[in-house]
């Protein structure tokens, strides 16, 4: 008996073990694309608060690397940028309430979890029909849920009209910001531009490298 639950234990760690934390968004991209846009030169438009916000710089820098990884440049040696690139980001939680089964097992007797005895102690005479069947009660519990947005737009600088207006949610235990923001904004051009106003979902491992 004692091998057969230390065999389970071992087996419930390694499958344990190997899970990983994911990072599921889900992402909403409008687009009217060009299907040749030779000068793909940027730079970003900020908002008075931003110009000194050291988060938002953060994230600035990681939008930055995505635009790069995809042909995007800023323009070199005072060159007339073609579009402008905009972005905003919150962060909310509420509390959610669950309740899961609690269960007795009719093998645990004051003196043990085999019985009426000392302890360790196993009866041949046991007879687990005895004591009945398992009683099943309910366990309430409470958690709080962070939901993370993240919104980019890429505009014309020529004549302003919206090019690209990006939505990433997602939903989970971390409430930190600065820790997730790498995948909403890997999520956020992982299919770009895609198909307008078609909603997908994404998932990152945390440790995968972005």
């Amino acid at each position: 008996m004692k091998r057969i639950i230390s065999l389970c234990f071992a087996a419930l760690m390694l499958l344990l073990g190997g899970c990983a934390t994911v990072i599921r968004s889900d992402v909403t991209a409008f687009n009217e694309w060009p299907a040749d846009l030779p000068n793909k030169s940027y730079v970003f438009e900020r908002t008075a608060a931003q110009e000194n916000d050291l988060e938002y710089k953060n994230y600035e820098s990681l939008v930055g690397a995505e635009l790069q990884r995809l042909g995007f440049a800023q323009p070199a040696g005072g060159a007339t940028p073609q579009l402008k690139v905009a972005l905003k980001y919150d962060i909310a939680s509420r509390e959610v309430f669950a309740s899961e089964p609690v269960v007795a097992d009719p093998m645990w007797g004051p003196y043990g979890p085999y019985g009426w005895g000392r302890p360790g102690f196993y009866s041949p005479f046991y007879d687990p029909f005895w004591y009945g069947p398992q009683v099943v009660g309910q366990r309430t519990f409470n958690y709080q849920l962070f939901q993370r947005r993240l919104n980019i737009t890429i505009t014309s600088a020529i004549n302003g009209k919206k090019l690209y207006d990006v939505t990433v949610t997602s939903e989970g235990k971390i409430n930190s910001l600065p820790a997730v923001m790498p995948y909403l904004v890997r999520s956020a051009f992982t299919e770009f531009p895609g198909k307008s106003g078609v909603p997908h979902t994404v998932e990152l491992k945390v440790d995968d490298k972005l």
